[in-house]
């Protein structure tokens, strides 16, 4: 059998419906199937207003997994950025399209001179865990954040 060729690339506007449609599979997977109240309309404008940006995986122009990244600031290390959501889709899971994802939003977020990336992770998801364990990522166990440091040469 063929391996599919799956892109990664960065997202836009036409990819939203199916990475809200992945957002909703993911709160269902964390035990929180309604707790997702964002609509399209929300994801449209603020894509537009750019509140948000993301790359997404995609194979035959179906989308399987995205990661979901918005800018943010840390007084103490400047530019940083958090990773919102990581999500494949669970029939695509275990062929590397999570690291995939993770390594482009690495080599976006050096490009952008961002020093350190952030997120959390729930305590009892053991294969995220192991995902970013994997990373070198430190998780901090007191609040369950994530993050690595890029330390990127100054501009």
């Amino acid at each position: 059998m063929q391996r599919p060729d799956i892109q990664i690339r960065s997202g836009n506007p036409d990819d939203l419906p199916q990475v809200l449609q992945l957002v909703c599979e993911l709160a269902t997977y964390e035990r929180e199937p309604h707790a997702v109240i964002a609509s399209i309309q929300d994801y449209s404008r603020d894509f537009a207003d750019q509140w948000f940006d993301l790359i997404v995986a995609e194979v035959d122009n179906q989308i399987i997994g995205a990661a979901i990244y918005y800018r943010s600031y840390s007084t103490w290390k400047g530019r940083m950025i958090f990773l919102e959501d990581l999500i494949v889709t669970e029939a695509w899971r275990q062929n590397g399209i999570g690291t995939r994802l993770f390594l482009h939003l690495l080599e976006e977020a050096r490009s952008m001179h961002t020093r350190v990336i952030k997120w959390q992770v729930l305590n009892w998801n053991t294969p995220a865990l192991s995902f970013y364990a994997k990373h070198q990522a430190l998780i901090e166990k007191d609040w369950w954040n994530g993050k690595i440091v890029l330390n990127p040469p100054p501009p």
